[in-house]
């Protein structure tokens, strides 16, 4: 099924008013590199700006003397919403914005280049099928490039995109640009970018503050001749579609859907045919992985337990029965057999899934100012499931000036490294390099709910010998 099927059955009436395709990006970068004028300019010269919300920008940009010539506007404030953002003008939280042009609808997020907000750009990465990369003409790739072009090298964003911005502050020079794109380039494969046939690496010159290669090509760059952003990102295939051909059925099961008929008062009103929904039972949840039609045999992969292989037998989607359905769909599947299927099960095509196990090898983005130890007890929350899990051992993190492990008993905020971690019960854990969804997890702090860490779940390297500790 083509992305394009599964929106429009999404979108419900509004299939003519809507485009046709969603895609997902973010901005990154470092400091004061221009993302939030980026994404204000994106908006405003695509349109999709409110007037009354234009006109509030222009008089506090009048009001505190931004936005350059007069009448101008500091199109940051149109992404900035915080207080604090507004008044250090720095970017802290991930802003999310919404927008669509005659070719594609967009969700953006506009994520912070701060060190210590690192881990709101991984979670402004970790959806996306594409994220920009800006770099100030004038610094040229600094650590927190090199940081943020790791973060999305180990969470295999499909599209990367490197912003070359202010280039008006060099006076469009080419050499400045052909410089720093051999510098990302040179990075990129150092990192592997692109290397397992996915993800791919571009570089563009703009000005986010004056719109040159924004949304239009500029005349003042007549050495470059490639698109402008914009062009990019409305002809990007998004992850979905790349991806769907490689990856088999995984449905984390979120709830069990069960009215009983007349018990349900709710499907009598609403004029339900009630002695159909007697014996109903579906499970709800989102397609994270491939498809599924009716008829395909699948296996139900619970904790503990031998998977147990059945028949799809239907799929319902807002109150009509699809024949196929596909990541990312959110849908109730039927099975054939009445199994104690419950929320945090897994429903996967038959003969795909390995065996689950309690050790987990993985590569963490360390998020919290809580540093990681060897014996620390923390949760793991995988699709639907939370399970607790013991730190077993750090193997090292990555040197950000070489990129190569070095060796390392802890994690610090920012960190990114290699870990091993006892769970307190298996998981059907994938590779996340073949899994992008099913192999990520959150570590999260038992003591208070915070999330510690993004993980990314590595090959089984096969040593169970380390019994020290249990849980």
């Amino acid at each position: 099924m083509t992305t394009e099927t599964i929106l429009s059955g999404a979108a419900g009436g509004l299939e003519s008013a809507l485009p046709t395709t969603l895609f997902r990006f973010a901005t990154a970068g470092s400091v004061d590199d221009g993302k939030s004028t980026l994404v204000g300019r994106l908006l405003h010269d695509s349109k999709a700006i409110l007037a009354d919300t234009l006109d509030a920008v222009a008089r506090t940009s009048a009001d505190r003397g931004f936005g350059g010539e007069k009448g101008g506007i500091d199109l940051a404030l149109l992404t900035d919403g915080l207080r604090a953002e507004r008044e250090q003008g720095i970017t802290i939280d991930v802003a999310y914005r919404y927008f669509a042009t005659d070719r594609r609808s967009f969700i953006l997020a506009d994520c912070p280049g701060h060190v210590q907000y690192t881990k709101n750009t991984v979670t402004g990465a970790s959806t996306a099928d594409a994220v920009v990369v800006l770099i100030d003409a004038r610094k040229g790739v600094l650590e927190q490039t090199r940081r943020h072009l790791s973060v999305l090298q180990l969470l295999r964003v499909a599209h990367v995109i490197v912003a070359v911005n202010k280039i008006d502050l060099v006076d469009f020079s080419e050499s400045v640009f052909r410089d720093i794109e051999a510098d990302v380039q040179q990075v990129g494969r150092e990192l592997g970018l692109g290397s397992d046939g996915i993800s791919d690496l571009l570089v563009i010159p703009v000005s986010a503050l004056d719109g040159d290669n924004v949304v239009e090509r500029s005349e003042r760059t007549p050495w470059y001749t490639g698109p402008a952003l914009l062009e990019v990102l409305e002809t990007l295939p998004a992850a979905d579609e790349l991806e769907s051909h490689l990856e088999s059925f995984r449905f984390p099961v979120q709830l069990v859907v069960r009215p009983q008929g007349a018990l349900a008062p709710d499907a009598v009103a609403a004029g339900l045919d009630v002695e159909a929904y007697r014996d109903y039972r579906a499970y709800a949840g989102q397609i994270t992985e491939g498809s599924v039609k009716v008829g395909d045999q699948v296996s139900v992969l619970t904790p503990g337990q031998a998977p147990r292989t059945t028949t799809v037998v239907g799929i319902d989607f807002a109150g009509k029965s699809l024949e196929e359905a596909a990541a990312p769909q959110s849908v109730a599947v039927r099975l054939a057999d009445e199994f104690d299927v419950a929320r945090g099960d897994t429903i996967a095509a038959a003969g795909t899934v390995c065996e689950a196990t309690a050790d987990l090898y993985a590569a963490l983005c360390w998020l919290s100012p809580k540093p990681l130890r060897e014996g620390q007890k923390v949760l793991v929350k995988h699709g639907t499931r939370t399970v607790q899990a013991l730190v077993r051992s750090v193997s090292g993190k990555l040197d950000l000036a070489s990129f190569k492990l070095e060796g390392a008993s802890s994690l610090e905020l920012n960190d990114i490294g290699h870990a091993q971690l006892r769970l307190a019960a298996p998981l059907p854990l994938e590779n996340y390099l073949h899994h992008r969804r099913t192999g990520a997890f959150l570590v999260i702090d038992p003591l208070d709910g915070n999330t510690l860490a993004a993980g990314l779940v590595k090959d089984h390297p096969g040593d169970h010998e380390d019994e020290r500790y249990s849980i």
